[in-house]
């Protein structure tokens, strides 16, 4: 038999039982969607923490503070503790292997100034070589700090549209500053300290500066940073202007940190590097540690998704085997026909084998074309489940979410897998209309 005839045989007896075969073919059907839209739900939750996570902080930065977290054996929040963190310590993180750049980072509050308008900022000294190593965003204006040029100030996107002042009689206003044509001064907030009032206070005009562009990550989308060598120089000045007993309370707070970021070189060495330095004594803080959980969570979940598929093509294999089964009993003196005729055994078996495998394919085809349709519905009105169901991870933005993400080779992968449901669950009816006698077919009235 040659392959158009199996073809056209084929086809014409799947054609002579429209409803049975339509019927077959939708378990199939059903069950390729319910595979690709379960395995889909996975591979969506999967992306929509990793994109997330990415955009809170970088993954590989390792982040020590000053005001550790302490946890027990089982993983439950105990309380925190202070840890000194110093120059003598970022030496020893140096040391450690896997790790790329070290930054200490100091916080602290201060004010720009424009005339009588003001803005608040939070403002963060770091290495001059964090601006290179740690995901800084892209600038709208002027360059990072270097070596040879750390006395710039680098502003958040939006700290320069944000000036306001109240004017006597109670009205607020708001502007947005230019430093290239206005005068911008800095200054620290002092509620910590007394300022000695026979000197001027401090205050800095700036002129070198930089601005990032836009950004998701809080991190840079906020905070106001330079480099930790001239945010030491200009500190030292304005402590200055302080009473002695503040001054020595200022100056000494340049001696610690208010946290260290660790940028390990590879994404998969971050656990390793926290460990060693919990041997050190230090408790951590990386977006990796609560990555992990999430992510066998997610796998989890999208292996329970995927075996309720699997259960669902496994009934729809169980109608294709009935259906054959049925089939081969009506065919039965069509059968003998074929073998009196001098069909070989071989083709009447890849005759049965081919009509079960053109359900599967039929089920798959229309299955994947359906759970694309049922994909975008669940991303577009599926936002009040998904919010109920991942409320407690504390990191799930449900507004950005994707819910199901269907990648190119689950389609091909679902139709590649009806079709194998159909060949094997036709195996035993072809193999079995094989072995029909001839003689006896050929008495069978049906």
């Amino acid at each position: 038999m040659s392959i158009s005839d199996l073809f056209k045989m084929g086809l014409r007896n799947l054609s002579r039982r429209k409803a049975r075969t339509a019927l077959t073919v939708l378990g199939v059907v059903i069950g390729t969607i319910s595979i690709v839209v379960m395995v889909s739900i996975g591979i969506g939750v999967n992306r929509s923490f990793d994109k997330q996570f990415m955009e809170n902080g970088e993954m590989t930065i390792i982040k020590i503070q000053s005001e550790g977290d302490m946890y027990d054996e089982e993983g439950n929040w105990t309380g925190s503790k202070t840890q000194i963190l110093n120059d003598a310590l970022i030496e020893q993180l140096k040391t450690l292997d896997h790790v790329k750049v070290v930054s200490p980072v100091i916080e602290t509050e201060a004010r720009l100034y424009s005339g009588n308008y003001s803005t608040y900022i939070q403002l963060k000294a770091v290495g001059v070589d964090a601006f290179r190593e740690f995901g800084f965003p892209d600038l709208t204006y002027g360059s990072y700090p270097t070596e040879k040029n750390p006395a710039t100030i680098v502003l958040a996107a939006n700290s320069l549209s944000n000036f306001y002042y109240y004017s006597p009689n109670g009205n607020y206003k708001t502007k947005t500053v230019d430093p290239s044509n206005t005068v911008v001064t800095l200054k620290f907030d002092s509620w910590k300290y007394k300022r000695n009032e026979r000197k001027k206070e401090y205050e800095l005009k700036i002129k070198d500066y930089c601005q990032m562009a836009e950004t998701d990550n809080y991190e840079y989308g906020y905070a106001c940073y330079m480099t930790i060598d001239y945010f030491k120089e200009i500190y030292a000045k304005y402590a200055n202007t302080l009473t002695i007993e503040d001054r020595k309370k200022a100056l000494a707070s340049l001696d610690t940190y208010n946290y260290i970021n660790v940028n390990v070189d590879n994404i998969k060495n971050v656990t390793k590097v926290q460990e060693a330095i919990k041997e050190m004594g230090f408790s951590t803080f990386s977006e990796m540690q609560y990555l992990e959980p999430l992510k066998e969570t997610s796998n989890m979940l999208q292996l329970v998704l995927g075996a309720i598929g699997a259960v669902a093509m496994l009934v729809s294999a169980i109608n294709i085997a009935n259906t054959m089964v049925m089939s081969i009993y009506e065919r039965t003196r069509e059968i003998g026909i074929m073998k009196v005729l001098g069909c070989k055994v071989g083709d009447i078996k890849r005759l049965f084998l081919f009509e079960s495998a053109m359900i599967g394919l039929y089920g798959g085809i229309i299955g994947v074309i359906l759970s694309y349709i049922a994909s975008h519905f669940i991303n577009k009105y599926g936002g009040t489940l998904f919010a109920a169901l991942m409320s407690g991870s504390g990191v799930y933005n449900i507004e950005d979410a994707s819910f199901s993400v269907i990648p190119i080779w689950l389609p091909f992968m679902a139709a590649g897998f009806g079709i194998l449901v159909g060949v094997l669950a036709g195996y035993f009816p072809a193999r079995r209309a094989t072995r029909i006698s001839a003689i006896e077919a050929m008495k069978n009235d049906a």
